[in-house]
């Protein structure tokens, strides 16, 4: 059986996902603000590396857990509305690209599986 990394087309695929992510949040004015100074370039390959492992291919993420390398920007307001505007980022960018739906909502509830976390929050029922 192949992994969500392979069917959405591997390395190529993931990183033109993650290019035209980026355009998309970098103007939606709900969440753009969030990445002002950050370095771009550094933040897309951090992004790259961290979808390769969760969607099942080679793991080379070497990054802080979500928790940790969110927990600034909970600090400074980060919360559901971001997190669903960059989920809807995603789902738009995997349409452009002409993924097909049944993979888009895997990658979504790959993505679902990271909010307690991102939000700095414990999971419903723990």
């Amino acid at each position: 059986m192949s992994t969500l990394y392979e069917k959405l087309g591997g390395e190529a695929a993931v990183n033109a996902a993650v290019d035209v992510f980026y355009r998309h949040v970098l103007s939606d004015d709900r969440i753009n603000y969030w990445f002002d100074g950050i370095d771009m370039e550094r933040q897309a390959a951090k992004q790259k590396a961290f979808m390769t492992m969760a969607f099942g291919g080679p793991n080379s993420y070497t990054g802080d857990d979500m928790r940790k390398a969110h927990a600034h920007l909970v600090e400074k307001g980060l919360n559901d509305s971001h997190f669903d505007a960059v989920a809807e980022n995603l789902s738009k960018s995997l349409q452009e690209l002409a993924v097909p739906q049944e993979s888009i909502d895997e990658v979504l509830a790959i993505v679902e599986t990271t909010r307690d976390d991102v939000l700095g929050r414990m999971p419903a029922g723990a």
